[in-house]
């Protein structure tokens, strides 16, 4: 997949998994849990110990399949280049940074940056970015994006940090192409209560197409 149609792929997703957890083995499970009830993109982030041997687990496991898998938390261009190695297919980041965006150009990857204000949104469209991460997205609730589409109108967003289940649906209606969602999606890993994720999963999954099908 070119990275044109990974941010395809991620956009049509509309959630995207963000995965901490403090081993290897629990970040597995917890992508197994969120992938059984219908979440399509994970992002490994790089907090995870091992993060590069679970981006590989997963992207082999999932190969040919619908569910995308990529690496979160990038912050330095050996991160990059060890998340594209093992199977990445797209990079999260807090903030812009420049090294990881350059090593996501060389090697074809899909990049997200962060960016808290219009001035760092433009930071990130110069140095290519198509979609930007807004983050932590709870300072400022959905009307953040109508805010930055004043005067940027085409910038695609993804706000990460705050979106819940009950919300999920204002930000897509906000316009959001895709969220990025972490704790309130994985809170049941906490006790191993991996049903709990599954089933939180669905709802998130269900609430971002119910405010898509609103939209239409």
């Amino acid at each position: 997949m070119n990275k044109e149609e990974m941010f395809a792929a991620l956009k049509e997703a509309g959630l995207v998994a963000v995965v901490r957890a403090e081993s290897a083995e629990k970040a597995v499970k917890i992508a197994e849990a969120l992938t059984a009830g219908g979440v399509t993109a994970l992002e490994i982030t790089y907090t995870v110990p091992g993060a590069g041997e679970v981006i590989r687990e997963l992207a082999a496991r999932y190969a040919g399949t619908k569910v995308l898998v990529g690496a979160g938390t990038v912050m330095t261009a050996a991160q990059a280049e060890e998340a594209a190695d093992n199977g990445a297919g797209f990079l999260v980041s807090p903030c812009l940074v420049k090294e990881v965006m350059e090593a996501a150009a060389r090697r074809g990857l899909a990049a997200m940056p962060g960016a808290m204000t219009v001035r760092e949104v433009v930071d990130c469209l110069a140095c290519g970015a198509r979609v930007i991460k807004i983050f932590p997205a709870d300072l400022f609730g959905p009307a953040i994006l109508k805010d930055i589409h004043g005067p940027l109108p085409g910038v695609e967003l993804m706000p990460t940090g705050g979106v819940t289940a009950d919300n999920v649906g204002e930000w897509i209606k906000a316009g959001a192409v895709c969220v990025g969602v972490g704790g309130k999606l994985t809170a049941g890993a906490k006790t191993g209560d991996w049903a709990a994720v599954t089933a939180t999963a669905k709802l998130f999954s269900d609430n971002v197409k119910k405010a898509r099908e609103e939209l239409k």
